[in-house]
C-alpha cells in the first residue's frame, strides 16, 4: 500500500498561535502486516487525507523537518507545572452550562486498566501499529498500567515491528467500542514529562476520533507538537487549530466543548481557542497515548504520560 505524505499548511486559529502544518494523530493508512504484527486489523479508514489548497504559504515545507509553532502572546499561560486542582462536581473546568456526567475514570482505586472502559493499543489486539505511521513506535500493552491512583503510558526504547520496524514501545488507551459521544464537554487531568528543553516531551495526545476519518471527524484537545500543547479539529473541511503560549509539563488540565458547530478549547480551566469549521456530529472515542517521534517534542524514553481522571460530561 502506498504511503500518504503529510500536507503542511498554515492554519488560522482563534485565542492561540497558528499551527504550522495541517495535521492529524491519524492519518496514513496501515502498510501490509509483517508477521510480527497483529492479526486483528485496525478498523480505520484507508483514505488518504484531504486535499490541500497550494496558496498556503508553508505547503512545500517538508514534512520531515516542520517548523516550531510560533510562540504565542494571546492564549493564557500556564500559572505553573505543578498539580492543579481537581475538578468541581457540578461539571468541566471553566465551561459554564447545566451538566450530567456520562462518562468518568479516575484509577484512583484501580490495581489494573478497566477492561469495561478501556482498551489498549490501536484498534486490534496484542501489539499494534500506531494511528500515524510517522510516529517511531509500537504500541504494546505491556506500556500501560494503572498504579498510585494514575493511568500511566510509558515509552521506552525497544524495537519492535508491527507493519513497520520502529525503534520504540509506548503506551495507547482508547474506549471505541465501549463509550462513544456525540457533543459534550471532555477533559482530563494529564502529567506531561519535560525534554532536553524543558518543553514538552514526546508526542503525548489526549484526542477523540470517529470511525470514518475524516469524515466523521477527529478532536485534538491537546497533543505535544515541538514541545507546545496545541489544539485542533479534523474533518473534510481541513484541520484548523492552534498552540497555547507557556510551558504545559507537568499536570495541567486539558478540556474541550463541543457542541453544534463548534469546538472550545481549554486548558487548567481558561479558554485557548475556538474552532467552527468543518464541526462533525457523529459519535467519536476517546484516546490517550505517548507516541515518540513524528511532530513531537525531544524524544525521552523511559519517560512516562500520566493521567488523573478522564471525565465525559453533557448537557
Amino acid at each position: 500500500m502506498t504511503t500518504t505524505a503529510v500536507a503542511l499548511v498554515g492554519l488560522a486559529a482563534t485565542s492561540a498561535s497558528a499551527s504550522p502544518w495541517h495535521h492529524s494523530r491519524y492519518h496514513r493508512p496501515a502498510p501490509a502486516p509483517s508477521s510480527s504484527a497483529s492479526t486483528t486489523q485496525p478498523t480505520q479508514p484507508t483514505s488518504s487525507a484531504p486535499s490541500v489548497p497550494t496558496s498556503t504559504p508553508s505547503a512545500t515545507s517538508s514534512p520531515s523537518t516542520p517548523a516550531a509553532p510560533p510562540t504565542s502572546t494571546s492564549a493564557p499561560a500556564p500559572s505553573s507545572s505543578s498539580s492543579t486542582s481537581a475538578p468541581s462536581s457540578a461539571g468541566p473546568q471553566g465551561i459554564a452550562g447545566s451538566w450530567r456526567n456520562v462518562f468518568s475514570d479516575s484509577f484512583a482505586n484501580d490495581s489494573a486498566l478497566d477492561t469495561t472502559k478501556w482498551s489498549t493499543g490501536w484498534n486490534a489486539s496484542g501489539i499494534t501499529r500506531p494511528p500515524n505511521w510517522s510516529e517511531n513506535d509500537c504500541y504494546d500493552p505491556a506500556q500501560v498500567s494503572v498504579t498510585g491512583g494514575t493511568l500511566n503510558l510509558t515509552a521506552i526504547q525497544k524495537a519492535v515491528n508491527c507493519g513497520e520496524a520502529k525503534d520504540y514501545t509506548s503506551g495507547l488507551v482508547n474506549t471505541n467500542g465501549k463509550f462513544n459521544f456525540t457533543y459534550g464537554a471532555m477533559e482530563a487531568r494529564i502529567y506531561l514529562p519535560a525534554g532536553s528543553d524543558g518543553k514538552i516531551a514526546n508526542w503525548p495526545a489526549f484526542w477523540a476520533d470517529g470511525q470514518n476519518w475524516p469524515t466523521d471527524g477527529e478532536t485534538d484537545v491537546m497533543e505535544g507538537l515541538t514541545g507546545d500543547a496545541c489544539y485542533h479539529f479534523h474533518s473534510t473541511a481541513g484541520g484548523p487549530g492552534g498552540c497555547a503560549s507557556g510551558n504545559y509539563t507537568g499536570w495541567h488540565t486539558y478540556g474541550a466543548d463541543w457542541e453544534p458547530g463548534s469546538v472550545t478549547y481549554y486548558y487548567d480551566g481558561v479558554k485557548v481557542g475556538q474552532i467552527t469549521t468543518g464541526i462533525t456530529s457523529v459519535p467519536q472515542y476517546l484516546i490517550l497515548n505517548n507516541a515518540v517521534g513524528g511532530y513531537g517534542g525531544t524524544t525521552l524514553a523511559p519517560s512516562t504520560m500520566k493521567v488523573d481522571y478522564v471525565k465525559v460530561w453533557q448537557h
